[in-house]
């Protein structure tokens, strides 16, 4: 039995995706906390976990004084839960978006820091081992240095509930990872936007569903995002279609195929003499929700941070907000993390 000890705040379904990586690490799940208790206590029995059901988080973190809190519940209670917990004297990993704003995530960022306590953000597409693959190509010069990102995100999806009355659905709960994933794969980080929010005709969101954005990153790459949670048809795969443009080649990552790419053999001519290139993918053996883990247990064992820890993660969000920003002002805005 591992040692460790959390306590998860959010029964919904998305704890579906984190009580079997919790039980495969043995961590002990001492309280399962939900505003609905009866929600909490359906997990616990499902799970077969000797937990407690609570709907009062201080509370069950002055009983059970966790190693670290594990928090699901939707975006908007991410900073009021993460701030708890961590005055409590808990690490906490969380569920992606960091905040509903920036100003949240900035408290959550200060809040860490006062408490002295790991605050992680769990961005379940960096786990993933053909993203692995496609940053160490780029990094070996696969492509030579790199110039343009393009991501497209095309879906139709009916979810019901919190999304479906949410004013910027796909940019602040989807494109969060997409935006993450840019970071991840190109190395570069976010300096100005420019984006345009639009909710399309037959929509059966409330807010806006579909958006272009246009990111300057630093190193001067540019990065394209088009996307839509209400495209009927012909979808994308969830982690996004991408063409990774360089110098020198270009990559393809497209509907969860294995990445391909061509790169110049020999220049001259109108179009370059071009070979294929291999993007050799090693299999990941703990990947999602469950490589974001991981690490969190990794911190708490060796004092190694996670590459999503909260001041890297809020730069992620930052794209989000200033995406959000340039739509409502009609311009080109800087992404300022803190």
């Amino acid at each position: 039995m591992a040692k460790e000890r959390a306590v998860v705040v959010g029964a919904g379904g998305i704890s579906n995706a984190w009580f079997p990586p919790l039980r495969r690490e043995k961590v002990r799940v001492v309280a399962v906390v939900d505003l609905n208790i009866e929600a909490a206590r359906k997990q616990i029995a499902q799970y077969e976990l000797e937990a407690e059901a609570s709907d009062d988080l201080k509370a069950t973190l002055r009983k059970h004084r966790p190693d670290f809190v594990v928090d699901l519940t939707v975006p908007d209670a991410h900073c009021a839960v993460t701030c708890a917990a961590l005055a409590a004297g808990c690490h906490v990993i969380g569920e992606k978006p960091m905040a509903g704003s920036m100003a949240e995530a900035r408290r959550m960022v200060r809040a860490a820091d006062r408490a002295g306590r790991l605050y992680m953000v769990s961005q379940s597409r960096r786990w993933v081992d053909k993203h692995y693959a496609i940053r160490g190509a780029i990094g070996a010069g696969a492509i030579g240095r790199l110039t343009t990102a393009n991501c497209d995100f095309y879906m139709g999806c009916h979810f019901g509930g919190f999304r479906d009355r949410m004013p910027s659905p796909l940019i602040l709960d989807m494109a969060i990872h997409h935006f993450d994933l840019a970071r991840f794969l190109t190395g570069a980080d976010p300096v100005s936007v420019y984006a345009r929010e639009f909710n399309p005709r037959g929509s059966w969101y409330r807010g806006d569903a579909a958006a272009d954005c246009l990111f300057e990153m630093t190193g001067g790459i540019v990065f394209s995002y088009r996307g839509s949670w209400c495209a009927e048809g012909c979808h994308t795969s969830w982690q996004g279609d991408w063409r990774l443009i360089g110098e020198k080649g270009t990559l393809l990552y497209e509907r969860d195929e294995s990445p391909r790419g061509q790169a110049v053999r020999k220049a001259g001519g109108f179009h370059s003499e071009l070979k294929d290139l291999k993007v050799p993918v090693r299999a990941m053996k703990h990947g999602g929700m469950h490589g974001a883990l991981r690490e969190m247990l990794a911190f708490l064992r060796t004092g190694r941070r996670p590459q999503t820890e909260c001041h890297d993660n809020i730069q992620s969000l930052a794209m989000v907000f200033a995406a959000i920003e340039s739509s409502r002002k009609g311009k080109r805005v800087p992404v300022r993390a803190m």
